[in-house]
């Protein structure tokens, strides 16, 4: 049946751009569809809002229309809808960009859901939604590991750990005592770990239970961001602000 095919074909585009955004031709070797019909059903689910692409004539990832249909999927977790206007509040405060992600422990990484961005026209900073990155070289993914059960913390850790930048800390015994300054501020820094030139706070969403279900940050260009004297008020905000999303989740 053609109608069960091109849901079945949806499909496998969908799932590939879970593990990050990437091209028509790529993507036809993702799932090892041909380049026309991969080109005609992207199209078909951007018009949906259930893929979008970064700019014109570039990669594709996940729409934000699929995202709030997977948020309505378990009711009070969309994250996305509920973490908004702490995203804007974010941006009023601070001046720069600020984002939600979950996590992906299986792989080892943070998954970009959303982000709101600044007016400031004179420096563009890279949008990372859609995109993934690993727990120790961005403040998102080091708030979760503070807060993971020490076992699932430790296999992480013992793992080979990549080095993104020059600057990225990889030495385990650094990344423990950093976890647990992490546990004490509410918050963490990263200066350019996961890229030159960035700079991103961030601090851990919790759910009702206690357990870390997902994390807001803010990042900058590293030349202006952070004002060195505002550090910690920035931190502080960003603990703030994601405290009232977990008290808003169910």
């Amino acid at each position: 049946m053609a109608g069960v095919q091109s849901i079945e074909r949806a499909f496998a585009l969908l799932r590939a751009l879970s593990v990050g955004p990437g091209g028509v031709t790529e993507l036809a070797e993702r799932t090892e569809l041909p380049k026309s019909t991969v080109s005609r059903i992207l199209s078909a689910l951007e018009d949906e809002g259930a893929v979008e692409q970064v700019e014109i004539a570039g990669e594709y990832r996940l729409g934000s229309g699929l995202l709030d249909l997977a948020g309505g999927a378990q009711p009070g977790r969309n994250l996305v809808a509920s973490a908004r206007p702490h995203l804007l509040e974010l941006v009023s405060l601070i001046g720069e960009i600020a984002g939600v992600s979950t996590f992906d422990l299986t792989h080892g990484t943070v998954y970009y859901l959303d982000h709101a961005a600044t007016t400031d026209e004179d420096v563009t900073v890279r949008d990372w939604t859609g995109e993934s990155a690993p727990l120790h070289a961005v403040p998102s993914g080091l708030v979760v590991l503070a807060h993971l059960p020490d076992k699932l913390a430790d296999a992480y850790l013992d793992d080979e750990l990549t080095q993104e930048t020059p600057y990225t800390m990889t030495d385990v015994t650094a990344l423990r005592n950093r976890l647990y300054d992490i546990r004490s501020m509410g918050y963490v820094w990263v200066y350019q770990e996961f890229r030159e030139d960035i700079n991103s706070v961030a601090a851990p969403v919790f759910a009702a239970d206690g357990t870390v279900i997902a994390a807001l940050h803010v990042h900058g260009p590293a030349y202006r961001f952070p004002n060195p004297d505002r550090t910690h008020d920035f931190g502080l905000q960003v603990a703030e602000a994601a405290s009232r999303l977990g008290s808003h989740l169910d």
